[in-house]
């Protein structure tokens, strides 16, 4: 169970997010409205097409590193609201920066969040991923959060994923929690720590920023 032994061993580094263990890619992309795609259907979905680009590419890696890691990309980008996250994860910090600072941040927060992550899940074998408690949703509904478990033999490894619906109507991905381990408080926490470090300076936390949980 070597997903399981980089989730534990690791302290869950990712991508998340995500973020993020799942992604979001063409079995959304192929509905004929993507809209009407529940937060459920949504992430059934994107754990498919997960897997898919796993498969695909564990048998080249690492010579293909980049390839996978610029479909991982890809795929995130349809999923998780980077742009909200980011922010968040700057914090008080967020109004201070320049409108370039911000979506220089968001870059490479997402860059580090996808390599981290996607190292991670390359390694993946047969755990079985599980959709919990699933509820029925309202029609004014705007936040919820989706449970999955990681499950191999005896272990079982929760994740949750907070989404919140966007002023388009879609689902996106605004938060993780893996194993208890809430990735947008931890990196809210690494910025935070980063910026006092460097007395406010926002560029030098951006320089030395690494999208992975300490």
């Amino acid at each position: 169970m070597e997903l399981a032994k980089t989730l534990r061993h690791q302290s869950l580094r990712y991508c998340a997010a995500v973020l993020l263990s799942l992604l979001f890619s063409s079995g959304i992309a192929s509905a004929d409205d993507p809209l009407a795609v529940d937060p459920y259907q949504k992430v059934e979905y994107i754990t498919a097409d997960l897997l898919k680009i796993i498969s695909s590419h564990q048998p080249g890696y690492p010579d293909n590193q980049q390839a996978y890691f610029n479909a991982l990309s890809t795929l995130l980008g349809s999923a998780v609201d980077f742009k909200f996250i980011a922010r968040s994860v700057m914090g008080s910090h967020s109004r201070a920066a320049t409108p370039e600072q911000r979506v220089l941040f968001m870059e490479k927060f997402r860059r580090g969040l996808v390599e981290t992550y996607g190292r991670g899940l390359i390694n993946y074998g047969n755990e079985q991923i599980v959709l919990v408690g699933r509820q029925p949703l309202t029609a004014d509904q705007k936040r919820l959060t989706v449970k999955q478990e990681i499950r191999s033999g005896d272990d079982v490894f929760p994740l949750q994923y907070s989404m919140a619906r966007k002023k388009t109507g879609e689902w996106m991905i605004i938060n993780v929690t893996i194993n208890g381990i809430n990735l947008g408080k931890t990196f809210r926490s690494q910025f935070a720590q980063s910026a006092q470090r460097a007395a406010g300076d926002i560029d030098a936390v951006i320089d030395g920023w690494s999208s992975q949980a300490n």
